[in-house]
């Protein structure tokens, strides 16, 4: 998979004529992450939905954002190639572990063995093997967010934006996501943008923490 760096160009967000962002430019290189930090309401979250393409209309939004050569502005979320991992875990409980993971899969995997091995050997290498038939109510909070790290890796993204998504998780949990998180991103060279209240997170992540303050 070819990886390249995530670039801000001038981003501007405001609404309502509160500036939230003003004049943002950074570079994100390919297993590099960017952390986010500062109050509730200052942006951090829009900033993600802007380069995700979700960014509702109420919100005045100017500047750019590219995946090496490619210029995202314009395109639709779900052709940006992003994977977004949330508090929540947002796995759909209708379907098995190995059905929120299916659904991940790009087309290009065909035929059911295909995927089929794609699914057992993501969940070998989270060590959790044997969980395809499982219920996701019968996971624990730990289970359910390797889960969805490993749905938003199936999905073969080009970067990674994380907002907050290892709040919810006890102490000793969040340690050990945090590591599995940034150790994927590093290995898959995916540039990262985190959003985070704690500085635990930020340690963790490394490189370079963007604070953003209200006006």
């Amino acid at each position: 998979m070819a990886v390249s760096a995530l670039s801000l160009r001038s981003v501007g967000i405001a609404i309502g004529g509160r500036h939230l962002i003003r004049d943002l430019c950074a570079e994100i290189a390919p297993g590099e992450c960017l952390t986010v930090m500062g109050p509730s309401g200052c942006g951090k979250s829009s900033l993600l939905a802007f380069v995700s393409g979700t960014l509702d209309p109420a919100f005045a939004a100017q500047g750019s954002v590219a995946l090496g050569d490619r210029v995202l502005d314009g395109a639709p979320p779900e052709h940006r190639r992003l994977g977004i991992l949330f508090q929540d875990d947002l796995l759909f409980p209708h379907l098995s572990v190995g059905g929120n993971l299916a659904f991940a899969l790009p087309a290009a995997v065909r035929g059911r063995d295909a995927r089929r091995g794609r699914i057992d050997a993501a969940l070998r290498e989270a060590g959790l093997e044997g969980y395809a038939a499982r219920d996701p109510a019968t996971l624990s909070g730990g289970q359910r967010a390797r889960v969805a790290l490993l749905r938003t890796l199936l999905a073969e993204p080009r970067a990674l934006l994380l907002d907050e998504p290892f709040s919810k998780l006890d102490t000793a949990l969040r340690e050990d996501f945090r590591r599995l998180v940034f150790a994927h991103a590093r290995t898959r060279g995916l540039p990262t943008i985190l959003v985070t209240h704690d500085e635990a997170d930020a340690r963790a992540a490394g490189g370079t923490v963007l604070r953003l303050a209200t006006e």
